[in-house]
Order: C-alpha cells, then structure tokens, then sequence
C-alpha cells in the first residue's frame, strides 16, 4: 500500500520496527518486517553538523528518496549553514539547538546522529525512545554500559539501529571476506590493525569565555560539568575522558570490527594494552601511542596499533589489517585488498572503484552512502543490516576494554557471553561513567 505522509504513515513508520534478535549474523530480510513500502520517502534529521555529521547529510542526499526535514547542533553558526545546503538540494529543513525540541517532531523517520561520543548513547536512546530509527556513528556508547542500554532500547522500541562502521559495506572489504570464508587463506587466526597520523598537540588549554555561537551547558549534556576551555570545541574534545573516548575507539574500532568479522570471532576472553601520551606533554587525556591485544576462547588473536602523532604507514597505509591464516595472508583497507599466499605471491587483488582517504577527519565517500543505503533498505524493506547495533556494539567494546586495561596498567579477563570483566571490581567501575544529575540515559 501506498503511504502518504499523514498521521497514517507515521503511525506505520514506528509500529514495524526491528527486534534485536533478528539483527544478528545469520539472519534474514523475513526476519524483521516490512517496516514501509519501498517507494516512500524517509525523513531524516541530522544531529551534530560539523565534520562527519556533513558527510552523513550527503550521503543521505545521495539515498534516493530521502528528506533532511531537521538538523541540530550546539554551535548556531552551523545550523543556518546546514539549512542552506538543504535548501540547495530542494528541500527544508528546520533548525533546533536542543535535540529534545527536535525529538518532538512527528514528522521525523529516522535520526543521523554525529555528535560528540559522550552524546552517542544517550541521544540514540531518547531517538529510538521517540520512536525515530537510527543510524548511530561510531563509537556507539561512551563506555560498554550505554552499550547495552541502547541494544536494550533497540529491543524496547523496536527500531532499526545501525552503526556507522561504514566499511562493513564496502563491496571489497565483503568480497575478501568471502574469499576468507571460502578458505583462500586456510584457518584465519591473526588479525593486525594499524592507525596512524600526524595529529598536532591540543597544548594546554584556559578558562575562557564560553563564545556567543556555543551553547555549553546542551554541548556538555549528559557529561558532569566542566568550565569551557578554548582547547576542546570542536575537535580536541575526542582526547578528554569526559567527553571523547580516544584514537582506539575514534578510528581503533574501524579496523578490529574488520578483524573480528574476518576472524568470525565474538567477544574476547583476554584483553590488554600499553602504551601512553608520548609524542606531546599537553593537556591530551587518552593516549597517542597503544597497542591493544585481544584473545579469543578459540585460541584467536586480534592487536591494533594507533600512533595518532607519527605518521610512518604499513604497506604505504595509514590505516587498515592484515589477516594472517594457515595458507596465506589478506591486505585490506578501505580501498581494496590483496591475498597472498605463504610465500609472499599475489593471488588476488582488487581495488574499490572509488578511493576512500582514510585519514581524512570527516570520512564521506561512496562507501558512507552504501552504508547508508543499506540502513534505509532496512527501515524500508527489512534488509539485513551490514552493522546492526548488537554487532556494532561488540566491536566497539573492545576499544574501551583496551582503555580500561591500558589506565590500570593489566590484563583483563572478560566474561565471553556478556563482555563483562571478571574478578577485577576495580575495572567493573569502569563500565559505566558518572552523569550530570537529571540527563541519565534511560530505556
């Protein structure tokens, strides 16, 4: 049937979500409904306007049959900006500085949300709560705890969640897969993931005025409050455990999510890092240098390697895995990937039709709007999600078991079937974080 944009269709819209359990490895488009028909047009808002939050709004321009009807951000001079480009396209779109405001819009389908870490969690629970889906960027929680509040609010609401792990739709990075599962390489037991860039130091940052175009108390949120200091808007925020959640979950939880989908693996038993803030003395709270190690109940191993301030590459890459087997090896990035077996030949090489820079700060590009496509199919026509929030979510929690490790100085030892941390009740304080009285996250 045909639904217009009346009370009808919204009503249809929020009623024929997604359960969690149908998300998982395995599943298929029957196994979540029909949510609406595949001609009708999805409203989207936008929420975080800066960086990656612009390269999500062109790949929604680039879904066929999309709308961006409202945008959102703290900063007032982006939201004019972002109204502008949408008007460009031909369409409207509102403006709010609260996502609360926003959130009370019925006309909204599903929100894009690209805000600051510590907001992840939280805003995607008030969305699914308002009964919007969801297209979450990475991280998809601050800590493991909202985690599982927001695969709890998933099942509550019943929603279409996905996680912008992007390059889990790239169509090379699932033909090496394919190849990996059709045995080319034998037993694949090591993934190796790398990152590296030439950030700058964040120096040490003053009490200033909050500037007139910032609205610090709806920035800050659900974090306990601090005084603004002109070092953290709008970027340097990612490297001060209030708000960010550092490099291994910033760009880390890219490349072991592909570790771990090559590997088939879940969560692991044994995790562990080193490392520290060794390039620059400032005020940078998280670590320029880590290397993290990840074991697997089946004797699998997984280590990721960030130096955010040198850029010397593997394989003239600053970003991507290799995935070691009985037979051979896989190179992979966004780009492409490259086989070979034990003796170091080339079996097999192919590229991605469009070059994605992997270091680029705001990361659009065809394999985005892929992502994207696949996460309307979803809403659409119950598509099998490439990122679903549960899948998401494993990914993501081995970054923040390694910066847990890496700020106790030891190994963990994790529970398998629920990620938690055992015998170690200092750690377990980890797994959740403090809140500004009144903004906890609730499903």
């Amino acid at each position: 049937m045909k639904i217009g944009s009346s009370n009808s269709r919204r009503k249809f819209l929020k009623t024929g979500g997604t359960a969690m359990v149908a998300l998982g490895i395995g599943c298929t488009a029957k196994s979540y409904g029909r949510i609406i028909g595949s001609n009708d047009r999805i409203n989207f808002a936008v929420a975080g306007l800066n960086s990656r939050g612009g390269a999500l709004a062109g790949s929604i321009f680039d879904t066929p049959n999309t709308s961006i009807i409202a945008v959102c951000d703290v900063d007032s001079r982006v939201i004019d900006k972002a109204k502008s480009r949408v008007k460009d396209k031909g369409q409207e779109a509102k403006g709010y500085t609260d996502i609360r405001r926003l959130l009370e819009d019925d006309g909204i389908d599903a929100v894009a949300i690209a805000t600051p870490d510590h907001w992840h969690a939280p805003m995607a629970i008030m969305a699914a709560s308002a009964g919007k889906h969801v297209y979450l960027e990475k991280p998809c929680c601050h800590n493991p705890r909202e985690g599982e509040l927001v695969i709890a609010a998933q099942k509550k609401y019943d929603r279409v969640i996905q996680m912008g792990n992007q390059q889990r739709s790239a169509p090379t990075s699932q033909s090496a897969i394919k190849d990996i599962r059709d045995g080319m390489i034998g037993e694949p037991y090591f993934g190796k993931a790398w990152y590296s860039n030439k950030r700058g130091s964040i120096g040490k940052g003053k009490k200033t005025a909050i500037p007139e175009w910032l609205n610090w108390e709806l920035f800050q949120g659900p974090a306990p409050r601090e005084d603004f200091r002109d070092n953290i808007v709008h970027y340097n925020w990612h490297w001060f455990w209030n708000w960010g959640t550092g490099e291994i979950n910033n760009n880390g939880t890219h490349e072991l999510d592909i570790c771990r989908w090559a590997l088939g693996v879940e969560i692991p038993v044994k995790a562990s890092s080193s490392g520290g803030r060794m390039h620059y003395q400032d005020d940078w709270e998280f670590y320029d240098t880590q290397i993290a190690n990840f074991e697997f109940e089946n004797g699998k191993m997984i280590t990721w390697e960030g130096k955010s301030c040198n850029g010397h590459q593997y394989y003239n890459r600053g970003r991507g895995v290799t995935i070691h087997g009985t037979e051979g090896s896989v190179l992979m990035d966004r780009s492409g990937y490259e086989i070979f077996d034990n003796d170091g030949n080339s079996l097999k090489k192919r590229s991605e039709k469009e070059v994605n820079d992997g270091l680029n700060l705001v990361g659009g590009g065809n394999m985005t709007t892929l992502h994207m496509n696949n996460f309307c199919n979803g809403i659409r026509e119950g598509e099998k999600l490439n990122a679903p929030i549960n899948e998401g979510f494993v990914s993501n929690l081995m970054p923040h078991l390694g910066n847990i490790s890496q700020e106790l100085g030891r190994t963990l030892k994790v529970d398998p079937s629920n990620g938690h941390i055992v015998g170690d009740a200092e750690a377990m304080k980890m797994w959740g974080r403090e809140y500004e009285p009144g903004w906890e996250p609730k499903v």
